[in-house]
């Protein structure tokens, strides 16, 4: 395992409190397989044909993707959650995937322009700052030609009793979450970020426990 450390020419990390992000990576470590499971549909179709080469994921987490990297590949993770950085490494050697952690947020991506042949999240854009910021970043370190693949949750419809719980938790959720945003339209961002050409499709997590977060997106923008 590699660990990138920021540099003074890229934007530190956010600050996250070590209380939210310790419970969070032990959150999505524990509930690693039962998330997998609900969103299995979704993630197979997003990242089930990436081909090897160099991958970045934005927010890895403890690792919940390793199964769709190819060998022979160059897994890039950035993940500013320190908290998270352990179990990932530990779930990086167990599989044997090839693992650099680059410890910066999704905004400040610390490599060079058409550098990445693929771009993978899940269930991270969410949370980030700026959520254009980052596509703007996965679309510049993109090669051309270069594929952004993404499942990711979203506010719900208008009409639908879930916008309604979505707008009511929404403070308490973020505060717990790190920030992450129910009531966010992050298909319209991808769709505005300029890439060649995106395919979304719209989908509810069936069999879910986790009923405010049940209205999502996946798809592959390509640049």
């Amino acid at each position: 395992m590699t660990i990138t450390r920021p540099q003074q020419d890229h934007a530190p990390s956010p600050k996250v409190s070590s209380g939210r992000g310790a419970f969070n990576a032990w959150f999505f470590d524990t509930f690693d397989r039962y998330i997998n499971f609900i969103t299995k549909p979704s993630k197979r179709a997003a990242f089930a044909d990436i081909a090897p080469g160099r991958i970045l994921e934005i927010g890895p987490g403890t690792g919940a993707n390793f199964a769709y990297v190819p060998a022979d590949s160059k897994y890039l993770a950035l993940e500013p959650n320190r908290a998270m950085h352990q179990r990932l490494a530990r779930r990086a050697a167990q599989r044997g995937v090839d693992l650099e952690l680059l410890p910066y947020p999704g905004e400040s991506v610390p490599l060079e322009s058409s550098s990445v042949d693929t771009v993978i999240c899940s269930l991270v854009l969410c949370t980030v700052h700026d959520p254009a910021a980052v596509l703007r970043e996965v679309k510049r370190v993109l090669r051309p030609g270069g594929t952004f693949r993404f499942v990711e949750h979203v506010a719900a419809h208008p009409a639908s009793p879930r916008r309604w719980l979505q707008a009511s938790i929404s403070r308490p959720w973020s505060w717990i979450f790190e920030g992450c945003q129910l009531c966010r339209h992050t298909g319209a961002v991808v769709e505005g970020a300029g890439f060649g050409s995106v395919q979304i499709r719209k989908q509810r997590l069936r069999l879910s426990m986790f009923v405010p977060v049940n209205s999502s997106i996946h798809g592959i923008a390509t640049k």
